[in-house]
């Protein structure tokens, strides 16, 4: 299967979607074998952008794999980072299989009757969670705000003695 060409302006918008993506596949030390294939085209088929780990050290051994995998799978190389390598396969479109639903008449219907779509119960959108009301004490510790700092030396100063040095100004006589 040949590997699937893409244009430079392809190129960099898959370089963006896969910049956060996470390497979904890790191939071991034993390199890779017709599992780990398997396993990268599971990946391709439920996520279509793919990142591949390898332990591979040398540059030529990861370039190799890179190679093999694009042709295997008839995937896309979109770029190397390091000991990564992402790859690019659309998914496969969806076949036709499920036609427009049938018009069967329910069997309690009459046969004049004109034919009638029954929506699921629960159509619509959901209804919103349940709220309960808190405990008063509760609902005042939550709007309570910060509590007002206290001055360091107004016990001091209550108490009648002062805070200040006699070098600095104090209240000593010269």
């Amino acid at each position: 299967m040949p590997e699937i060409p893409l244009s430079p302006k392809e190129r960099q918008a898959l370089k963006a979607r896969a910049h956060a993506v996470k390497p979904v596949v890790l191939l071991g030390h034993s390199g890779l074998s017709a599992a780990v294939l398997k396993e990268i085209d599971r990946a391709l088929v439920a996520h279509e952008l793919v990142k591949v780990r390898i332990p591979a050290e040398d540059r030529e051994q990861r370039d190799g794999v890179f190679a093999e995998v694009a042709d295997a799978l008839s995937a896309a190389r979109v770029q190397v980072i390091g000991k990564v390598l992402v790859f690019y396969r659309p998914a496969p479109e969806m076949a036709e299989t499920t036609a427009a639903p049938s018009r069967e008449r329910s069997p309690k219907a009459p046969r004049g009757a004109p034919e009638t779509v029954r929506q699921p119960r629960n159509a619509g959108k959901p209804s919103a969670p349940k709220r309960t009301t808190g405990d008063r004490r509760e609902v005042e510790r939550v709007n309570r705000g910060t509590p007002a700092r206290r001055d360091p030396g107004a016990s001091m100063r209550a108490a009648g003695k002062r805070n200040k040095s006699p070098r600095r100004g104090g209240s000593r006589a010269r």
